[in-house]
């Protein structure tokens, strides 16, 4: 269990780094209804990462993958290409400068919204957010070859979708300890993670993708 903890408590912190969730979160609750609607948007983005992670766990366990190391080797390698793959792209994107138009349009459209949709717009932000899901898939297989009982194979995707969606649930608890100096530390983060995002998500995925590959080939060629 320690050894797939070692696995997901990385890859569920990168995940984490989601300038999109973050902003649309903080824009939500300095909105009328604050916070109802972050509460509702909070729980949309926590109920999808749940469900993408059990699908997933589900789907290993269902294939066996403790019992068929070549079959578990093939998928490191696969996930390792497919997160090295969308650290490319993230480059690519980064250099024609769409995430900044996308920031844009994503802070405008959540202007909009109005506390009665939030959930649902948290459902749509978590299942769209391509480069956290993309950091969740092989966490959650990390979870599904792990050897365990019940209780602690719960716990490890507990710690996993906590720590994805803390951009979504973190902000709700701070805005209700400390409502004003919560918001505007918030929307400092909420900065600095845009400004350097591409950084730490290439960085992340890059990091990711080599650890897979490279457990993938020494399980193939052991």
């Amino acid at each position: 269990m320690l050894a797939a903890l070692a696995v997901v408590i990385p890859l569920g912190l990168g995940g984490a780094v989601s300038p999109v969730i973050l902003t649309e979160q903080t824009l939500l609750l300095a909105g009328p209804d604050g916070g109802r609607a972050g509460v509702r948007y909070a729980a949309g983005v926590v109920l999808t990462t749940l469900v993408v992670v059990v699908a997933i766990v589900l789907f290993g366990r269902a294939v066996s993958l403790p019992t068929r190391p070549h079959l578990d080797a093939t998928l490191d390698l696969v996930l390792g290409l497919v997160l090295v793959n969308v650290a490319v792209v993230v480059v690519v994107s980064g250099r024609r400068g769409s995430p900044s138009r996308k920031g844009g349009g994503d802070r405008n459209a959540s202007g909009s919204r109005k506390a009665r949709a939030a959930f649902a717009f948290g459902v749509f932000a978590m299942a769209t957010n391509v480069t956290t899901l993309a950091l969740i898939a092989p966490a959650a297989k990390e979870i599904a070859r792990t050897e365990v009982d019940v209780a602690p194979e719960a716990m490890l995707v507990l710690v996993l979708v906590g720590l994805v969606s803390m951009p979504a649930w973190v902000p709700v608890v701070l805005t209700r300890v400390a409502p004003g100096p919560s918001q505007r530390g918030l929307t400092a983060l909420r900065d600095q993670i845009a400004r350097r995002r591409r950084r730490f998500t290439l960085g992340l995925l890059s990091a990711a993708g080599l650890f897979f590959i490279g457990r993938g080939l020494i399980r193939l060629l052991g």
